[in-house]
């Protein structure tokens, strides 16, 4: 859809030599030889962009821009001004103007600038839609669950994600403190920087303090190249330390300075760089045990936890489990393009009973798992992994019947074959395909065909 513009000038030969060009490539062009004829224009119409001189009678181009921030804040408007109001032209900016054009016009600058705004506008509503639907992902207005323990935490959440404190995550594996670290850096005032995540369970401790600092050529062997550490990459940002807790002792002191003095050296320098970096770290143990135990420092600990979530385990908020499926089954219908409408009750009994040692990530491994295997409207207790029914063999045998044609009945065994060795590798698709001798998509296909 073309961009509608409005051209205004008192001089008829300049808004008609633009508004022709203008019309000449496709844009909806419309004229007013005032800005008070151009004010009443724009409150009736919705207009993309004005371009106005600035010496009019009536109501000058610096009273209509101001009048336009005031009525249409999302119209772009570009100055027209000589080179004598060049002073002018730089207060219009000032006061919002986007750009600003000087006479004598050139007709083809004229284009050229109003296709450097029209990048700019698109690139802004994309970055507007991107930033929206990060929102929408880490939104807690929607999140799962209503059970006091939850809504509690995300309260606390909401609170400290306002502020630049220090925040210490602690909860069991697979109950979401990535998720949480990152729904707290997108509603804080740094959102429009880097979150950077380090898992520190995964660096050893060789290279963990190049990889926070960075390293300078030659510091070692194997350092061809300066390198930034990930604390410079999220500066002005904030920085996730999951797994904190499995931080060597000697690299603890080193963080501690970091909190203390905003500052980093990378290895093999002297330089001290300054930092402002929000820190948020993670663990699945409790630190404060860990401290006793002299496995984590006393000082580092008192460091993180200004601000302690604590996040409850899938046990102490059972009546979550039920959205919680719902939510699952939404998701991986439009992943795959199913259309299960959701659990027999025999299986939302053993699933709100069930031990959740993975927690909410097991939760959701096995309704995907239901949803592959599934070839009904509702996932029965004959969809789950045997780890979760005792005695599936036994209901696999009453609900499926090998007929008595061969290929039917072959298609049978591939399908309960598939299903034992996913479980064998714990519901991983690539290596289930690998040791079937198949690729992924086979896999899915040979799974949505029984």
């Amino acid at each position: 859809m073309a961009e509608k513009i409005l051209v205004v000038d008192d001089e008829i030969h300049i808004r008609e030599s633009i508004s022709y060009i203008l019309q000449k490539n496709d844009f909806d062009v419309s004229m007013a030889q005032n800005g008070e004829e151009a004010l009443e224009f724009i409150q009736q119409n919705d207009v993309d962009i004005v371009i106005s001189d600035i010496s009019m009678p009536k109501l000058d181009g610096i009273s209509l821009l101001k009048k336009i921030t005031e009525v249409s804040p999302k119209t772009f408007v570009i100055i027209i001004t000589a080179y004598a109001s060049i002073e002018t032209a730089v207060k219009s900016l000032r006061l919002g103007a986007f750009d600003y054009l000087m006479k004598p016009l050139n007709l083809n600058e004229i284009l050229y600038r109003i296709n450097r705004l029209i990048d700019h506008k698109n690139l802004s509503l994309e970055n507007k839609f991107l930033r929206e639907e990060i929102n929408k992902k880490y939104d807690f207005s929607n999140i799962i669950g209503e059970s006091p323990n939850i809504t509690k935490v995300f309260s606390s959440i909401k609170k400290v994600a306002r502020t630049d404190a220090t925040v210490l995550i602690q909860g069991r594996s697979g109950t979401g403190k990535e998720l949480v670290a990152k729904a707290i850096h997108y509603h804080s005032k740094r959102d429009n920087k880097k979150i950077v995540t380090v898992n520190c369970g995964a660096l050893t401790e060789s290279i963990i303090e190049s990889e926070l600092f960075g390293h300078k050529k030659g510091s070692f062997t194997g350092a061809s190249f300066d390198k930034e550490g990930l604390f410079k990459v999220a500066d002005k940002g904030t920085i996730f330390l999951d797994e904190i807790s499995e931080m060597p002792l000697p690299m603890q002191v080193k963080l501690l300075r970091v909190l203390e003095e905003g500052e980093i050296t990378p290895v093999g320098s002297t330089e001290q760089i300054k930092i402002d970096v929000r820190v948020i770290a993670a663990t699945n143990k409790i630190l404060a045990e860990e401290v006793e135990k002299n496995k984590f420092r006393e000082d580092l600990f008192f460091r993180l936890n200004v601000v302690e979530l604590n996040l409850p385990v899938l046990e102490e908020r059972r009546e979550d489990i039920p959205l919680l499926v719902d939510f699952f089954l939404h998701k991986f219908n439009q992943e795959m393009g199913l259309n299960v409408k959701g659990v027999e009750n025999d299986v939302m009994r053993i699933l709100m009973h069930r031990s959740w040692k993975g927690q909410i990530r097991e939760l959701e491994n096995v309704i995907e798992r239901a949803m592959i295997f599934t070839e009904n409207d509702y996932i029965g207790i004959v969809d789950l992994p045997s780890s979760l029914v005792p005695n599936q063999d036994q209901v696999i045998e009453k609900y499926e019947e090998f007929p008595l044609d061969l290929k039917s009945a072959t298609k049978i065994f591939e399908h309960n074959h598939i299903l034992k060795v996913l479980e064998q590798f714990n519901n991983h698709r690539e290596k289930t395909a690998q040791a079937l001798g198949i690729n992924v998509s086979s896999l899915y296909r040979k799974l949505s065909e029984q």
